[in-house]
């Protein structure tokens, strides 16, 4: 059974066996959450009352958290992706896996033009017209991250509960991140964020079995 996981991680598939079925589960309910949230909020400009709770707990933050979370926003940045999915992508192809960098690029890039699409389906706004449901840049990172771990779950052979574990609290760990970084800026709000989130939840694994799917893998 080991030797076959690692066979499987050695032929170049990115979504792991283990934990496809898992995670096929996770993007259905990340898909209902994103729906709810941007019914919920369509057309408003309007803190809900979880915001409002959430704004409450979280407070102001000072130097040096702030020049954290401008750190951390700048990863979502124009400049700041393309040097960290590049970064990324350069090392697939050092390591001759060219299908982990297509799926690099494609995942991230895939859930940050659902995420703007979705913006202007739903029309929620911040500081006027801006539009604000689900924030890109929890999207953005919150997929590389998910991207790099379902990676490294395949590559380490790992089981279903180590495989789903690693990838989740991985995606968990950025998510929160950058979705803190983006609500105390003011950029966004807490509900945006959990919106971004769960975008990025529903694309990556689709895309991941759309690669695995057109380069062979798993047949």
């Amino acid at each position: 059974m080991r030797r076959g996981r690692v066979k499987g991680a050695s032929a170049g598939g990115v979504l792991p066996s283990a934990v496809r079925v898992g995670l096929g589960g996770i993007a259905g309910l990340a898909v209902v959450v994103v729906a709810a949230l941007g019914v919920l909020y369509a057309g408003d400009g309007r803190p809900g009352a979880v915001d409002v709770r959430v704004w409450a707990v979280v407070g102001e933050v000072t130097p040096p958290w702030w020049d954290v979370a401008r750190g951390l926003d700048f990863l979502g940045e124009p400049v700041g992706a393309v040097l960290l999915v590049g970064a990324a992508v350069a090392g697939c192809l050092l390591l001759r896996w060219p299908r982990a960098a297509l799926f690099l690029a494609v995942g991230v890039g895939a859930a940050v033009v659902v995420a703007r699409l979705l913006k202007f389906l739903v029309g929620r706004t911040i500081h006027g017209d801006n539009l604000s449901f689900p924030s890109g840049h929890t999207a953005f990172l919150t997929a590389f991250a998910l991207v790099v771990a379902l990676l490294a779950s395949g590559r380490l052979g790992l089981g279903r509960a180590a495989g789903l574990s690693l990838v989740l609290v991985t995606a968990l760990v950025a998510g929160v991140a950058m979705g803190w970084a983006q609500v105390v800026l003011g950029a966004h709000y807490p509900t945006d964020a959990l919106g971004g989130w769960c975008t990025a939840l529903a694309v990556v694994p689709v895309v991941a079995w759309g690669v695995d799917r057109v380069g062979g893998a798993g047949r």
